[in-house]
């Protein structure tokens, strides 16, 4: 069994959290593009476990890997739930006593539930009583093709008690059960799953899984980001009523920035909570990173593809000027309070810091590491390259984004990880409709 540093808890005599938060990296981009990027990072983050899984099924079986991603789930959901909750004002007034439409707006922000790919649908009948429906799964369709077993695997194992650990973090006494899911039969019709919400005092409290405190103490859990600006145009919180589709467009920039920043953060609680459940299973310091390793490859490659395409990155002329902005934007790199890098004319300079601590994604990267980020700018390019290069003093170090002559073949983490529905997804236009709770009499 590996050991993962379990990080402290910092406090207000710390001399990590003093000074201004830095600037986030995704500032620069505009309204348009952010409310176009923020779906992009919320599907992005539901493709760690498409990459993550197919390395752990092979390394320890597949009852293995099923457990790996209830630890993992229920270690990161109940924290960045209960941060997105405070950063865009819909936080319980009394922590722990939310209501069903405090967690179904969880839902639409979560990694675990992208908007359209995972097509959440929600009832709403009173504070207590809820039910959604998922009318397009697009994990069930991931999954399908590799059989029964594995749909019952996640449809079944993995649901029951991490549906529950994520409505944890809004109300202990909160309750996920399932009307009906798959497997389906060769004649269904109608949506994927369905499922009931439901508050009641007399539910038992679950028992949140050892890792959740270690994962509660790291510097991705605790970082402090820059306050939404509310005289900025658009909305600036989710404070109003639970709307039916989410219409990032409504947001204001400067609400959209710390979304964009928040979802990075949802990634690297997951991958912390992944790494975990993992060095639980492994024997070696070297074992767990060549696992991690690709985990991070498959979702950096296939993520930085997805993320060129919706900012037209993709069908630039300067491959290398476009490959520089892919690395600024992709969560690998953010946020920038979390990740100390600089990124401008083809060059990326990595300077030690928390996400380091943490041994998050950016810690697998360096001048003897160079397949992530080669995945992320041979998204643009096969033809693109990184030489990385050690900064003096242990102080970090520098890449460059050249080009080579001949182009390079895809990874072989892309390729596994291409395999999700995921990869080639396209979001469709969407109403915001705000939903009206049925009461008693209606129903």
């Amino acid at each position: 069994m590996n050991v993962v540093p379990d990080i402290p808890a910092p406090n207000s005599g710390d001399s990590r959290q003093k000074g201004p938060v830095r600037r986030s990296r995704y500032a620069d981009l505009t309204r348009a593009e952010l409310a176009t990027l923020v779906p992009e990072l919320l599907l992005m983050g539901q493709l760690i476990d498409r990459s993550g899984m197919a390395w752990c099924i092979s390394a320890f079986g597949r009852e293995e890997m099923l457990q790996i991603a209830i630890e993992e789930w229920a270690a990161a959901s109940p924290i960045y739930t209960r941060r997105m909750q405070r950063a865009l004002g819909y936080a319980p007034d009394v922590p722990g006593e939310g209501d069903v439409v405090t967690i179904f707006k969880g839902l639409q922000l979560d990694i675990g539930a992208p908007p359209q790919f995972m097509d959440f649908r929600y009832t709403v009948h009173d504070p207590s009583h809820g039910e959604f429906r998922l009318d397009h799964c697009g994990a069930l369709m991931d999954v399908e093709p590799m059989g029964e077993d594995y749909v019952r695997g996640m449809c079944h194992d993995i649901e029951d008690p991490t549906f529950d650990a994520t409505a944890l973090a809004t109300n202990p006494h909160a309750q996920v059960r399932p009307i009906h899911r798959p497997p389906r039969r060769p004649d269904h019709q109608g949506a994927h799953c369905a499922w009931t919400v439901r508050i009641d005092e007399s539910h038992p409290e679950p028992d949140p899984v050892p890792a959740l405190a270690v994962n509660q103490r790291s510097r991705a859990a605790t970082l402090e980001l820059a306050p939404i600006d509310p005289s900025d145009e658009g909305a600036a919180d989710y404070a109003g009523p639970l709307l039916s589709d989410l219409d990032f467009a409504a947001f204001s920039h400067s609400a959209l920035v710390r979304i964009a920043d928040e979802v990075c953060l949802q990634m690297h609680l997951l991958d912390r909570a992944f790494t975990l459940a993992v060095a639980e299973r492994t024997e070696t310091d070297d074992e767990l990173e060549r696992i991690r390793r690709k985990q991070l490859v498959g979702v950096a490659g296939i993520g930085a593809e997805r993320l060129a395409r919706a900012l037209g990155l993709d069908r630039a002329d300067d491959t290398v000027g476009a490959a520089t902005r892919l690395l600024a934007v992709h969560p690998l790199l953010n946020p920038a309070a979390y990740v100390d890098a600089s990124v401008a004319d083809g060059t990326l300079v990595v300077h030690p810091s928390p996400a380091h601590e943490d041994s998050a994604w950016i810690a697998l990267c360096g001048p003897d590491r160079t397949a992530a980020l080669q995945a992320v700018v041979r998204a643009l390019d096969p033809h693109l390259d990184v030489e990385v290069a050690a900064l003096p003093e242990q102080q970090g170090w520098r890449a460059s984004v050249v080009r080579r002559a001949e182009p390079a073949p895809e990874a072989d983490e892309v390729a596994v990880t291409r395999f999700s529905t995921g990869a080639s997804f396209a979001f469709a236009p969407r109403p915001s409709i705000p939903i009206t709770p049925i009461t008693g009499a209606e129903r």
